[in-house]
């Protein structure tokens, strides 16, 4: 069992960009009826997204968060040891868009960098790894990067999808202080679950052609998408998400011997409110401690935990509190942490 504990290091800081460019969802109606749109808003609890233009790239943002973060608390670049940049929608195929990024924040050719290509857990996974380096005694900050442009993925006449996601990118600067104790991890995966969301074509399994940009009718209900559109089974997310999540927290207050009662907020991947209500009444938690930032963000795959805090617990920190992080999704893969924030440096969302 992937269950991890690390003691006396932490998240020093928090910062989060997104795209300037708002989308309303309301309005969102170019390809459907004005009635199934506003079903589709009051379901899913989304009513605004921000779309990344043509040109900008999860990197872009990831880098706007990570200068905000570095000037604002001050660090010296050189300090950086290692930069681990998370994402599923890099620059390129290669390199790796994390060797990039080293460059264009100015840190020295020390920095380890290297990039995980995971989905909605990934910023619990991106934790877990960044902590295990910090054991090391020549590890003094890591910065984990974390950004998604999704609103590149999936296709706009894809009912099942078209009003979901948005883009986003968080930096977090991981350091070593007596002061955060002990925090816990529990990482899980299972493959046979793959197909439920996936993008089939653009890789090296089954590579670009003709065939798989063109536009087809993909079901009875009229959706449309090409190979190398992203698509999902919603109902199929949910059966197990209901199945899994649940049970991988218990396990986590077991493991970690912390009750809920401990646990000053939890932070669940933003998938949509159904989903998300569903895990709070199961678990039976008091809906103020489960902050949310679905109705003006939408999914941003695994920025969303990160971008949550940002944006809904930028002031609550000033004294140690506990949080409980649950990610979840394309994979199928998810993970859950306790762990500590205490004088958490957080940067006022930067909009670019």
């Amino acid at each position: 069992m992937a269950h991890l504990q690390f003691e006396n290091i932490g998240i020093a800081g928090l910062s989060a960009c997104v795209p300037a460019n708002t989308v309303e969802n309301l309005k969102y109606t170019q390809y459907f009826p004005q009635e199934a749109v506003q079903d589709i808003v009051e379901k899913t609890g989304i009513r605004q997204r921000r779309f990344a233009p043509p040109g900008m790239c999860a990197s872009d943002l990831c880098f706007s968060a990570a200068t905000k973060l570095l000037d604002e608390m001050q660090i010296n670049r050189e300090d950086i040891d290692l930069l681990i940049f998370i994402s599923q929608t890099p620059d390129y195929r290669m390199p790796a868009t994390s060797v990039n990024l080293q460059q264009r924040l100015g840190l020295p050719k020390t920095t380890a960098a290297f990039d995980i290509n995971l989905g909605c857990s990934a910023f619990v996974y991106g934790l877990s790894v960044a902590y295990s380096f910090m054991q090391q005694p020549n590890i003094r900050k890591v910065l984990v990067l974390d950004g998604e442009t999704r609103s590149k993925v999936y296709h706009p006449k894809d009912r099942q999808v078209a009003f979901l996601f948005g883009d986003a990118g968080v930096a977090a600067l991981i350091e070593k202080d007596d002061k955060y104790g002990s925090s816990f991890f529990s990482l899980n995966s299972d493959g046979s679950r793959e197909s439920l969301i996936k993008i089939d074509a653009g890789g090296y399994r089954n590579p670009s052609s003709i065939e798989t940009v063109t536009e087809k009718v993909v079901d009875e209900h009229g959706n449309i998408r090409t190979d190398e559109n992203g698509y999902m089974n919603g109902p199929d997310v949910f059966n197990f998400v209901i199945q899994e999540i649940p049970q991988d927290i218990k396990r986590l207050y077991e493991f970690s011997q912390k009750a809920p009662e401990e646990i000053d907020y939890f932070v669940f991947h933003q998938a949509n409110r159904y989903m998300n209500a569903y895990l709070t009444k199961k678990l039976k938690l008091d809906i103020t401690k489960t902050p949310t930032c679905l109705e003006f963000f939408g999914n941003t795959s695994s920025v969303s935990i990160p971008l949550t805090i940002v944006t809904q617990l930028k002031n609550s920190f000033e004294s140690k509190k506990q949080l409980l992080l649950s990610g979840f999704g394309v994979g199928m893969s998810w993970a859950s942490a306790i762990i500590t924030l205490d004088n958490c440096n957080i940067c006022d969302l930067i909009e670019i």
